[in-house]
C-alpha cells in the first residue's frame, strides 16, 4: 500500500502539467534564535553541588540561579553575533530596514548598489548585496567570506536569521549541477507531512509535492572598484551563468499556473568565481498573509514554508542533481521524468528522499 499523497488526482499517475517559460556543500539553516538560545547543559548532573553553594551564598533558590546563568549565557552568545554582523555589514551592504530604523552610511553603502541595472534579469544583483568597494579594498580569502555570508544571514529579520538560507558552493559542485540542470531543469520534491488530514484508520505517512523549476540569467561580470578606470573596457565575464530555483506547491500550480506564488526562492550567485572560487547561495522563504499559521516564528513572523521544509529542499537538490557515487538510481528518476514519464513511479521517489538513505 503506498502512503498518501497530497497531489491533484491527475499528478498522481504521474502526470505533469506544462510548466512555466555532499557529497553536500554546507547548507546553513538560520534558525529561528541564529544560534542565541541557551545551551543544552545538564546543570543538575553536571553542576549540582557548586550550584546548591553559590546559590546559598547569593540568597537565591537553585532555579533562580540557574535561569540566571543561562540568560548570562545567551547574552554572551548574542555579544559575538553582533560582533560577527559588524564585521559583515562592512561588505555586506543591503537593507537593514527590517532590523533598524537608520540607514546604512555611505562608508558601508555600495555605490554600484543603487545604479539600475542594464540587463533583464529578475536576480537581485549581488552588487546590492555586497560592498565590492570594501571586499577588494583588502584581499578576502574565501574562507573570510563564507564567515561573512553566514554572519550577515544570521543577523537579518531582527537578529534572528529567519526566512534565509545560505551556503557557500565550490566551483564544481554547481557546476556539476548545472550541468544535469540544463538537461533537467524542472522536478518535482516532496516533503512529510505529519499533521495532514489522511482518510480514517490510515497510518500511511502524507506527503507535499513540490514544483521545482530552474532557470538561467547569464553570467555576471567580475566585481570591479569604482576607482577601477578599465572596468568598462574589460573583456565580457567568464564567470558561469547566475541561477534561481523556484519552489511552488503543485496544488498552488495546478489552480494559478504562471500566476502561482514560489514559497522559496534559491539563488545561486557566481560573480565571485573567477575572483575567489566560490558560488554564494542564498535562500529566501516568501512571507505570507497575517492569517497564515505555518511557519509563523517566535517574533511574529510568518512564512510561506517552514525553515526545516526549505532546508529539506534545498539538500534534495544536491542529492537530484549531484550525481556522485551512489546516485545512480537518483539520476535514473531524473532522467525518467522528462524522458520516459510512463516509467516515472511515484512510489520510487519518496524513497530516494529521505535522506538518511
Amino acid at each position: 500500500m503506498l502512503p498518501r499523497l497530497l497531489l491533484p488526482s491527475s499528478l498522481r499517475h504521474g502526470k505533469l502539467s506544462a510548466t512555466r517559460s555532499l557529497r553536500f556543500f554546507s547548507l546553513t539553516s538560520v534558525h529561528r534564535d541564529a544560534g542565541l538560545s541557551s545551551p543544552k547543559v545538564n546543570y543538575d548532573d553536571k553542576y549540582a553541588e557548586k550550584l546548591q553553594r553559590r546559590a546559598q551564598e547569593q540568597g537565591k533558590s537553585v532555579a533562580d540561579l540557574k535561569a540566571e546563568l543561562k540568560e548570562q549565557e545567551r547574552q554572551r552568545r548574542l555579544q559575538r553575533l553582533k560582533e560577527e554582523s559588524s564585521k559583515a555589514s562592512e561588505v555586506l551592504s543591503d537593507s537593514f530596514a527590517s532590523t533598524s530604523s537608520s540607514s546604512p552610511s555611505p562608508a558601508t553603502t555600495s555605490p554600484s548598489a543603487n545604479a539600475p541595472r542594464k540587463d533583464s534579469s529578475p536576480v537581485k544583483p549581488l552588487s546590492s548585496i555586497i560592498n565590492f568597494d570594501k571586499l577588494l579594498e583588502t584581499p578576502h580569502t574565501p574562507e573570510q567570506i563564507s564567515l561573512l555570508w553566514r554572519a550577515y544571514h544570521e543577523s537579518r529579520s531582527g537578529g534572528t536569521g529567519r526566512g534565509y538560507l545560505c551556503a557557500t558552493v565550490p566551483v564544481e559542485t554547481y557546476q556539476k549541477m548545472m550541468d544535469v540542470a540544463t538537461k533537467y531543469p524542472t522536478f518535482v520534491l516532496p516533503v512529510p507531512r505529519g499533521n495532514a488530514q489522511v482518510e480514517s484508520g490510515s497510518n500511511e505517512p502524507a506527503y507535499e509535492f513540490y514544483l521545482m523549476e530552474w532557470g538561467f540569467h547569464g553570467s555576471p561580470p567580475e566585481p570591479t572598484t569604482t576607482n577601477d578606470l578599465f572596468s568598462s573596457f574589460k573583456a565580457s565575464s567568464s564567470n558561469p551563468q547566475t541561477s534561481t530555483i523556484l519552489f511552488t506547491p503543485l496544488q498552488e500550480y495546478k489552480l494559478r499556473q504562471s500566476f502561482a506564488t514560489p514559497y522559496l526562492v534559491l539563488t545561486h550567485y557566481t560573480d565571485l568565481v573567477k575572483t575567489h572560487g566560490l558560488v554564494l547561495l542564498r535562500g529566501e522563504i516568501t512571507p505570507s498573509g497575517a492569517s497564515a499559521a505555518a511557519g509563523t516564528s517566535e517574533d511574529g513572523a510568518r512564512f510561506m514554508m517552514s525553515q526545516q521544509d526549505a532546508q529539506l529542499l534545498a539538500i534534495h537538490v544536491q542529492r537530484f542533481y549531484l550525481w556522485n557515487e551512489g546516485s545512480d538510481e537518483r539520476a535514473v528518476l531524473l532522467k525518467a521524468f522528462h524522458e520516459r514519464p510512463s516509467d516515472f513511479k511515484w512510489e520510487d521517489l519518496l524513497k530516494h528522499t529521505d535522506i538518511s538513505a
